[in-house]
């Protein structure tokens, strides 16, 4: 018997002239008629619109890799749209505090005057993360706190914090994650890229017919046209959202790594396949997807004072089959090296996110969202008496609008190790940010630091060390 091994993969160069690219939406986003464009014609000075993780989205809404010029583009066009504008905090401070309420009322002066968000609001005054969240009823506020720093771009056109190089918390990304929280109780917010069903059952039934591999180039192409584009799946925010963009990317990114398509740029990370053993007996279709943990969220005996802690990204695997009627999920031999590869990842996440900042959104998405359902489950804005709903009314605060992810082009590549066809062709990123808002511990010290953090607030401004 041939000995055979086949990994399937999405991946392409640009080459449509219809491409819509994120870079380009940085200079035309389409707002919602009739809706105040607060956040500007290029959501906010570009703050909203990137390319995230090198993609770019065409107008069949099919996932592409962004060539490193195009990127090199964007990235001189962002610097020159925010010369002279004030970005993240004014250098590294270690515990930044932001008022959501002066946020909403700069939003709200920038609507009613017919103006753009102010760059620094859009960057919620160059939080990475949110450590803490204060309810201040005195003031009517809600005080979220965490490291915060000045704002660069980098070669490829992310904006991220100066001395970490950790992606700066976005606005809009917030403001998507408190209009979807409710509807997240059920499904929570996930992506999927996966090949369709009819796919699979057009490249069982090649695979089935193939007798040798005398020409693997030409059979590889004919798998790639049996499987057809995989396609992809968003739930729990709108699909149009830049939060759905960064699900996507991460998700596009870590597949291509696990496949060896491109490097981790990590000497402790391999690809999968080349972690594969000569005698393979793992899965026809190894799937990988990531995961949200967090600590249980601390609260002091009032709950005034909330502080979150632990959290990281987690990768998991699951055995697959291909079968005559398509993917069986959770039936597949296990298979010790996808476990083993995603112990690897997970434990070389932070590092991969220093090189790959799009792991690093995906954090700050997930940071976000864990917020917004802490807010909505606790009530914490009707406890400080803030009224969130400039925020949540689309009609008042029309976000950036991007390209819809559809499908992804599969291509197909090959080893010979084992003695089977093994495919990898799935995986996601899911979380459930209401799991972690259960069961909060409560600390007493908790109340002392949120007095000193309101007691530091300025008279104007919205954010303060």
């Amino acid at each position: 018997m041939i000995v055979r091994m086949l990994a399937v993969l999405s991946e392409s160069l640009l080459r449509s002239d219809r491409a819509v690219t994120l870079g380009r939406l940085l200079l035309c986003l389409t707002l919602a008629s009739g809706a105040v464009p607060a956040f500007g014609q290029a959501g906010g000075a570009g703050l909203g619109a990137q390319a995230v993780g090198g993609i770019t989205i065409d107008a069949d809404g099919i996932i592409r890799n962004l060539e490193p010029r195009a990127l090199e583009e964007l990235a001189e066009k962002r610097r020159q749209a925010l010369a002279g504008k004030p970005l993240g905090a004014a250098g590294r401070r270690e515990f930044q505090k932001v008022s959501l309420r002066r946020i909403i009322a700069a939003i709200q002066n920038a609507v009613e005057q017919g103006e753009q968000v102010p760059a620094d609001v859009l960057t919620l005054g160059g939080l990475e993360r949110i450590d803490f969240v204060f309810v201040d009823p005195d003031a009517r506020d809600l005080v979220l706190a965490g490291p915060g720093d000045a704002a660069v771009i980098d070669a490829t056109g992310n904006l991220l914090a100066a001395g970490s190089g950790r992606p700066l918390l976005l606005l809009e990304d917030f403001i998507v994650a408190l209009r979807a929280i409710d509807a997240a109780r059920m499904g929570g917010m996930q992506c999927s890229i996966d090949p369709s069903p009819q796919g699979l059952a057009q490249l069982q039934a090649l695979l089935g017919s193939v007798g040798s591999l005398n020409n693997p180039q030409a059979l590889y192409r004919r798998m790639e046209q049996a499987l057809g584009p995989q396609q992809v799946t968003v739930g729990g925010v709108p699909a149009d959202s830049h939060f759905a963009q960064v699900l996507v990317a991460a998700d596009y990114r870590m597949k291509r790594i696990g496949m060896g398509l491109e490097p981790s740029g990590l000497p402790g990370l391999p690809s999968y396949l080349a972690m594969v053993p000569a005698s393979f007996g793992g899965s026809v279709l190894p799937r990988f997807w990531l995961e949200a943990r967090y600590d249980p969220i601390a609260r002091d005996p009032d709950e005034l004072a909330w502080k979150l802690t632990g959290r990281k990204l987690v990768c998991l695997t699951e055995s697959d089959l291909l079968a005559r009627e398509g993917l069986q999920r959770g039936g597949g031999r296990a298979d010790t090296v996808a476990k083993r590869w995603c112990e690897l990842l997970t434990k070389h996440y932070n590092d991969l996110a220093t090189r790959q900042p799009v792991f690093a959104e995906l954090a700050n998405c997930v940071d976000l969202a864990v917020v917004a359902a802490l807010i909505d489950s606790r009530q914490l804005a009707a406890r400080a008496g803030l009224d969130l709903g400039p925020l949540l009314d689309d009609a008042n605060l029309s976000l950036p609008v991007y390209a819809i992810p559809r499908q992804v082009p599969t291509v197909a590549s090959g080893i010979k190790k084992g003695n089977r066809w093994v495919l990898s062709a799935s995986g996601g990123v899911q979380f459930q940010p209401w799991a972690f808002v259960d069961g909060p511990l409560e600390v007493a010290d908790l109340g002392q630091q949120r007095s000193h953090a309101l007691a530091a607030r300025p008279q104007t401004g919205f954010c303060w060390q």
